[in-house]
């Protein structure tokens, strides 16, 4: 059964963040808000809580999951990126936007791109999400909260719960939060492209 947090959206609840990390260093599998849409996430190192996300989702090894960082700091890490990569995501987040790069040994290989190996990164603008990586200082992966046969992420946390209470281990209610896409900016081989135009706006790439 999940446990239910309805957390302020303006002034979080510390002791809620510090019981959120814990369900995830323990191996939980939460939804969490973003600024596009709710999400599913777990800890990066836990391989069992992953297959349970591809379970739910009914996703294929080919997925593509985002890794979920709390600053440019952390995307460095698990990304190589080069200079103009490193001040487009500087200037852009926190945003709504993914952004693809090479990936670092540090993320493991069920994570990237079979072949290219890559890795989607993300740092929300989000006070919930923010003040859980912080307090993690680790990524968390995530995929969009989209149930099988639905073609966009479910917006109100009700119903997620409705849904999948006894299939998660937190639900983080903040409120309704309407499903639109992130901008998607390939940052690998030196170039920078948009892939998908979202709610992310990037007014230095327009041509």
């Amino acid at each position: 059964m999940a446990q239910y947090f309805a957390i302020h959206p303006e002034n979080p609840q510390r002791r809620l963040i510090y019981q959120a990390v814990d369900i995830l260093r323990n191996g939980g599998v939460i939804a969490i808000p973003t600024d596009s849409s709710y999400a599913l996430a777990c800890h990066i190192g836990d391989k069992r809580a992953l297959d349970k996300i591809r379970r739910l989702r009914q996703l294929t090894e080919k997925h593509n999951f985002t890794l979920i960082c709390k600053d440019l700091t952390q995307v460095s890490v698990f990304t190589k990126i080069g200079n103009d990569a490193y001040r487009l995501i500087k200037a852009l987040t926190p945003g709504a936007f993914t952004f693809i790069l090479d990936a670092t040994k540090e993320v493991p290989k069920r994570l990237q791109h079979a072949k290219k190996k890559t890795i989607g990164i993300r740092v929300p603008d989000n006070v919930v999400t923010q003040l859980i990586m912080e307090e993690l200082d680790e990524p968390l992966i995530s995929t969009t909260l989209i149930l099988p046969n639905k073609s966009e992420a479910e917006t109100d946390p009700y119903d997620i719960r409705e849904k999948l209470e006894h299939e998660l281990d937190l639900i983080i209610d903040f409120g309704i939060i309407d499903s639109q896409e992130t901008t998607i900016i390939d940052c690998t081989d030196g170039d920078i492209e948009i892939l998908r135009q979202g709610i992310g706006i990037a007014p230095m790439l327009d041509n």
